[in-house]
């Protein structure tokens, strides 16, 4: 049972009564509130119930983060009564359900339509708590209610900023493939054709045979390999909940995973994903041709960091029993975090670049290089200081990953979704994938 305004307001009337009157009307105040106790009851045993009502669900099942979402909600009245009052269709509060409560009427037998708008504030499944019903009394002074569970779940997807790169990246490949023009080719493996030696062209590409059979010089071109595996490895441990900016270092790492698998996609190549720290985390295995976006974005929405060391032994032992037995592209988004790296990761590289092509992608935070250029009070020596001593550590790793076969990229969140699809780009130019 809930009491509406409409009987407080009574009350409080009556109590004002007492207050101005004295205690010569006390017996008619008393009066007044049991009759209004009395319609009060009566009111909540006058309204339709609101557990008989049934509820349907449908609309969007996912959106991508920022976006907005919309889920619909059909009231149907089975009774022969109208109920009138309130509902509340409850969301979590990251969902940003708007609006939040409204005023409905179901007449008898019918039913009514309602719309949620969702805008999701952070990734993962937001699902609905529940949808209570206030059925208001024909004297508008109590109310019956009940909470029925509706399910619905809306997954929020990583919002894939760097998409706006893509028409660029896509652009260069095919200049690589030789599907528009271009004046470099591609040095893979795969034979393409021959044509005529124009200055600039490698002299170790001149085809002597069929030079020998015409009277200009014939050089070989050559196309990118495709249909080679990538495998996407994020590190979902601590380092990972370190927030660039405003948002998680794992949220950028995903974005420029995303941007790469796109491109690796587009290229014919074959995208795996891996998220792990001490177990895995998720994982998408390609099958076949055809593109793995959709389930790879689907894997990485209800990712979260884990407040954990995370274990290279493992990570490497994962990657290595993978069902891939050809060699691969791994490319593992981390932090370039000198500790960690020093004693885990290091001791364990030469198993796998052994086997397979490693790029380790890192996101650095602009604010570490503008504070070891600060200068002035005592506070931003000190912190330079600090950020120089972090710099200095993230530039002795990546020689040291750099010496052991490793191709690196460290970059700030707004350049290193393009600056690892280049990097990308240029092991398929330079014929090393």
């Amino acid at each position: 049972m809930a009491i509406t305004g409409r009987a407080v307001l009574a009350a409080f009337a009556a109590a004002l009564v007492v207050l101005v009157a004295g205690s010569v009307f006390t017996w008619l105040v008393t009066a007044v509130l049991v009759l209004l106790a009395a319609a009060v009851l009566a009111d909540v045993l006058l309204a339709p119930s609101p557990r008989a009502l049934r509820f349907e669900r449908s609309g969007d099942t996912s959106v991508r983060l920022g976006e907005r979402a919309e889920v619909a909600l059909v009231v149907a009245n089975p009774a022969r009564r109208a109920v009138r009052g309130l509902l509340r269709d409850a969301w979590a509060p990251s969902a940003c359900a708007e609006p939040r409560r409204r005023r409905i009427r179901v007449p008898g037998g019918g039913r009514v339509r309602l719309t949620t708008a969702l805008t999701p504030t952070r990734r993962g499944d937001q699902a609905a708590a529940g949808v209570t019903v206030r059925s208001v009394g024909p004297l508008g002074l109590a109310a019956r209610q009940a909470t029925h569970s509706v399910p619905w779940t809306v997954r929020a997807l990583p919002p894939f900023h760097s998409r706006r790169h893509l028409p660029g990246k896509l652009s260069r490949l095919r200049e690589l493939d030789g599907r528009q023009a271009a004046l470099v080719r591609g040095q893979g493996s795969e034979f393409d054709s021959l044509r005529e030696y124009v200055p600039g062209d490698d002299v170790r590409s001149i085809d002597w045979r069929a030079t020998a059979r015409r009277d200009a010089v014939v050089v070989r071109t050559w196309r990118p390999e495709r249909d080679r595996r990538i495998l996407i490895v994020l590190d979902t441990g601590r380092t990972s909940a370190g927030r660039v900016g405003d948002v998680p270092r794992l949220d950028h790492a995903m974005d420029a995973a995303l941007l790469l698998a796109a491109l690796a996609g587009r290229a014919g190549d074959r995208v795996d994903l891996l998220a792990y720290d001490r177990r895995v985390r998720a994982q998408v295995r390609s099958h076949g041709r055809g593109s793995r976006i959709p389930q790879i974005v689907q894997a990485m929405a209800p990712l979260e960091a884990e407040l954990v060391e995370s274990d290279p032994a493992g990570l490497v032992a994962t990657v290595l029993s993978g069902h891939s037995r050809t060699r691969q592209l791994v490319v593992l988004l981390t932090d370039l975090n000198a500790a960690s790296l020093e004693e885990g990761l290091l001791p364990r590289l030469p198993a796998l670049t052994s086997r397979h092509l490693l790029m380790v992608a890192a996101v650095g935070d602009p604010r570490v290089t503008e504070m070891a250029a600060a200068r002035g009070s005592a506070r931003s020596v000190y912190d330079a200081a600090a950020a120089e001593r972090t710099l200095g550590e993230r530039s002795r790793i990546t020689a040291e990953l750099r010496r052991h076969g490793v191709e690196v990229v460290d970059a700030d969140p707004e350049h290193i979704a393009p600056a690892l699809a280049d990097a990308y780009i240029a092991l398929k130019a330079q014929g090393r994938l």
